[in-house]
Parts: C-alpha cells; sequence; structure tokens
C-alpha cells in the first residue's frame, strides 16, 4: 500500500483545496429543519456549479470521472476543509450511481441531471418495520395496473423523505417467488395522493427520518429499474455505494473532532488529567487503525474492481469512535454539556444514530462473522 500521491493527484488535490478554501459556505446554521436544508441544497448548487457534485460519475452524466485515489482525496479534502454534506446526499452516492449501472439512457437523460443540481431531492424506500435488517422480507407490494405499477404498503427510517421527489423504492412485484426472488426497484414519485409522509422526531429535536405510507401509488413501466424481479440485485448495489461514502471522509471527519477535543480539554484545565490523556490518546490510535483500515480496502478495490468487507468494517468503527469521542466531550464540557441546546450535547445525542443508521451495529457484525469470516449462521 502506497500512499504516496503522484504529481497529478497532488495537483488534483490542490486544486480541490483552493476551491473549498474559496467557497466554504460556513457550517450548517442553527435553526429549525427547513432553514439548514435550504442552505445544504444551495452549498450543493455551488458544487455543481464548480464541478464538484458528481465528482465520481462518469463525465457524460456530469461527473468528473475521478479515480477511487481522487474519490478519497475529494472526500478528505471535503472533510478537512468542514463543509456541510450536499441536501441530495442519497442522490448523489446512492441513486445517481445506481441509475448510472442499471438505468436506460432515458433514465439516465431524466434523472442524472436533476440529482446534480439538487433540483430533485431523492430518499431511500427500503427499510419496513418488519423488514429492515431482514431486507429480504419486504412486503411493500406492486401489483400491476395500465401499464404501470400500484405500490402499497409502508417504509420507515426514510431519511430527507419529506425533502424528496423521488424514492428509490423496493416493493414485493411477485408474492409466490422465493423472497429474494420477487423483488423489483421502482422509482417512485413523492408527489402524488397515494404517498404520504410522516416526519419521525429524533431525540435531537430534529425529524430527518419519516415513515412512508403508499396507498396505491402508482410507477410507470418506464420507472422500473433494473428489470422485473433483479429488486435484490439492483438494491445490493445501491447499499454498496451507501457503504463506499463512508470511508476516508469519515477518518477525516473524526480527525477533525480529536483536534477540537483536544482545545476543548485544554480550555476547560483537563489538559494535565492523565485519564482524560489517556482516553484521548486510545481514540487518536481508534482513528489511526480506522485510516489505514481504510486505505488498506481501497487499496484492493483498485487491484480487483470489488469492494471488500472493509466499508462495513469502517462504519462499526466510526459509530463506536464518534460515540466515545462525543461523550468525552460532553463530560469535557461540565454543567453546559448538560445544556439541551450546546453543541457537544447536540452532538452526543446525534451520534447515537450512528450505530443504528445504515444497519444497526449487532446486523452488520452478523453479516461480517458470517459473510467474511465464514462463521455459522446466528438462526
Amino acid at each position: 500500500m502506497d500512499l504516496t500521491l503522484s504529481a497529478e493527484e497532488t495537483a488534483f488535490r490542490d486544486e480541490v483545496r483552493a476551491w473549498l478554501s474559496e467557497n466554504n459556505p460556513g457550517p450548517l446554521p442553527p435553526g429549525g429543519d427547513e432553514g439548514r436544508f435550504e442552505f445544504a441544497r444551495d452549498w450543493q448548487r455551488t458544487l455543481h456549479a464548480g464541478g464538484w457534485a458528481g465528482v465520481s460519475w462518469p463525465k457524460e452524466y456530469g461527473g468528473r470521472a475521478a479515480t477511487l485515489v481522487e474519490q478519497a482525496i475529494f472526500s478528505e479534502e471535503v472533510a478537512r476543509a468542514q463543509v456541510p454534506p450536499p441536501a441530495n446526499i442519497l442522490g448523489l452516492y446512492v441513486g445517481g450511481p445506481t441509475v448510472i449501472a442499471f438505468g436506460t439512457e432515458e433514465q439516465k437523460d431524466r434523472f442524472l441531471g436533476p440529482i446534480l443540481s439538487a433540483d430533485e431531492i431523492w430518499c431511500q424506500g427500503f427499510s419496513e418495520p418488519d423488514a429492515g435488517s431482514d431486507l429480504g422480507a419486504v412486503t411493500t407490494k406492486a401489483v400491476r395496473e395500465n401499464g404501470g405499477w400500484r405500490v402499497t404498503g409502508q417504509k420507515v427510517w426514510t431519511t430527507f423523505g419529506h425533502e424528496a421527489k423521488w424514492c428509490m423504492l423496493l416493493a414485493r412485484s411477485d408474492r409466490d417467488a422465493p423472497k429474494h426472488k420477487g423483488l423489483t426497484y421502482y422509482i417512485c414519485d413523492m408527489e402524488q395522493d397515494g404517498v404520504e409522509v410522516r416526519p419521525l422526531r429524533q431525540i435531537t429535536g430534529e425529524a430527518e427520518f419519516n415513515e412512508i405510507f403508499f396507498e396505491g401509488a402508482y410507477v410507470p413501466e418506464e420507472n422500473l429499474l433494473g428489470g422485473e424481479g433483479n429488486g435484490w440485485m439492483v438494491a445490493m448495489v445501491s447499499l454498496m455505494h451507501e457503504r463506499a461514502a463512508i470511508g476516508l471522509a469519515a477518518t477525516m471527519l473524526l480527525s477533525t473532532v480529536v483536534d477540537e477535543v483536544i482545545e476543548l480539554a485544554r480550555e476547560t484545565g483537563h489538559a494535565q488529567d492523565p485519564l482524560v490523556r489517556q482516553h484521548i490518546a486510545r481514540i487518536k490510535i481508534g482513528v489511526e487503525a480506522l485510516r489505514f483500515g481504510v486505505l488498506r480496502g481501497l487499496t484492493a478495490t483498485m487491484k480487483t474492481g470489488i469492494p471488500g468487507p472493509e466499508a462495513s468494517l469502517a462504519k462499526l468503527q466510526f459509530a463506536d469512535i464518534n460515540q466515545d469521542l462525543t461523550e468525552l466531550a460532553t463530560e469535557l464540557s461540565g454543567v453546559e454539556g448538560l445544556r439541551l441546546d450546546s453543541e457537544w450535547a447536540y452532538r452526543m445525542l446525534r451520534s447515537r444514530a450512528n450505530s443504528i443508521e445504515g444497519g444497526t451495529t449487532d446486523i452488520v457484525k452478523n453479516s461480517i462473522a458470517e459473510r467474511v469470516l465464514g462463521l455459522p449462521r446466528l438462526r
């Protein structure tokens, strides 16, 4: 694993760093969800105007066709600059790449441009009340009707469902087929009478997650993605892109937070406390272990073209480290850390979702045990 950047990669890094320095909009503003979302949408439009919204996408679809190393560099620089995430993060990192992989030319022409510009926000309709960890147990049904499909069922934990124009919808199109064989992947219009979105209020007071009820929502045939009955395969590709989006950006984010916690320890008079110093050192070692694990995975992907299990391991490590860091910072803040509206209290509360969102820690551990280590199934 050679970590030395080539001349071209160094030039790319310098270009990204300079552009971010000139265009950084600052952190997300305090206040309501809607204002923060519009701030993120405006930031994505700035990224798009600069040609950075779809850095990994092929050039013919509005991207930069960045190599894996360049994508890693971009993610690191974005995290280093502490710019806010784009509004259409699921569209950019999950929906768009899935359309590029499986979509018809008509679908690519229709959907990819508005994803990049944040004109049309995407959400992911996979999890259900009884089919979260076991995605093959999806029961939302799709029935053929009038040259399309009628969809009935419920989805839950749908990030940005209340802002979305399109939903990456996994539904059961053949109730007689084995559970992994009877699924189809649809692009469903959220702006129709047959779709109801209900917000789920989080412990932070925000409502970025939602539950969605489909009551005869209509999906035309041209919005089927990847072919009837191929939903499981398409969904797995979507999830692969979701996992790959974590990588080095998470590592750089954690490195930045470690620096913030060190400064907080100095400000609060805890910098010489041996237990605090040991705690921070242990976290720093964990961040470095995460970074080298991600780089090893990146090297393997460059050699084989196939992402390995490192992305799932990175998710586990990120959740543990971020929760540990924010808890420590809240403790160091003293009385201020008990204020619900304090920055560290918010980060600590929000970090609780890290071990739930994108697959719970227990389920990810089971997947690694069974599929990577070859251990017997849990049940």
